[in-house]
């Protein structure tokens, strides 16, 4: 199955000039859904992965199933204010102004082996501030893994020392 086939365009959101991927006509495909995990599982097959770390909240949706499938744990990146416990932050910039990511202080241990999953990769922002705060608690990225990377916004330029899977590339 092409997986591209399976994700619809909505033009002008979630404003005028933005032809938005949306990803919801392949995840309720269970067949592309498979699909889609199979192959993000295949890029660390062999690895050793302590660690999924999946990016609120569409990597939530890769990221949990994928730990389950490489016997790893789960830990969610999430927006400023959404975890209760005591947590490191990671500012970064966006178009307009800046936004803040955050994990648990105790999410990651020195040593760990880290796969960072999300749905897209565009300017690598997130992706960027994620893999500072788990570099910060001595975690090691295996790997940065995505559904779709949207190459003429070239985020992939900010993550040149991590190895980085994109399987449907815009």
């Amino acid at each position: 199955m092409n997986l591209r086939d399976t994700i619809r365009d909505i033009k002008d959101f979630p404003k005028k000039g933005i032809v938005f991927k949306d990803i919801t006509t392949l995840l309720k495909d269970p067949v592309a859904f498979r699909q889609a995990l199979d192959e993000m599982t295949d890029v660390v097959r062999g690895q050793k992965i302590d660690i999924v770390v999946g990016i609120e909240s569409r990597g939530f949706i890769f990221g949990a199933p994928l730990a389950d499938r490489l016997g790893s744990g789960f830990v969610p990146a999430r927006k400023l204010g959404k975890l209760p416990d005591e947590t490191i932050q990671e500012e970064y910039a966006l178009e307009y102004g800046t936004n803040t990511i955050e994990m648990h202080r105790d999410a990651i241990q020195p040593g760990m082996r880290v796969l960072i999953a999300d749905d897209l990769l565009a300017t690598g922002g997130t992706v960027e501030a994620t893999a500072k705060l788990v570099e910060s608690l001595g975690g090691e990225i295996a790997g940065l893994v995505f559904l779709i990377e949207l190459k003429f916004l070239n985020g992939r330029s900010r993550l040149t020392r991590y190895p980085v899977t994109a399987l449907i590339e815009y």
